[in-house]
């Protein structure tokens, strides 16, 4: 069978969606772990603002910066100066 160019195009743009969509599913999994380990039930709480991120590179400083912030609020203020 033959493919043609734009069949070709939509299928590695369809590849595409699928990477980015999963790599943000493995953020976000990423973030709910580290603020449950590193603050316990009070950091599920601050996951609520972070799941409706859609912006991989805002989850990415959010998934860096978990390991220096202090405490939740300190977390809840960066993601509120990110997802601005």
């Amino acid at each position: 069978m033959i493919e043609s160019a734009a069949y070709e195009l939509i299928k590695e743009e369809g590849r595409a969606e699928g990477r980015a969509e999963g790599l943000r599913e493995g953020l976000l999994e990423g973030i709910l772990l580290g603020l449950e380990l590193k603050f316990g039930a009070e950091g599920l709480r601050a996951f609520k603002a972070v799941r409706h991120i859609e912006d991989v590179k805002v989850l990415e400083a959010l998934h860096r910066a978990l390991r220096d912030v202090d405490s939740v609020e300190a977390f809840e203020r960066l993601v509120e100066a990110l997802a601005d």
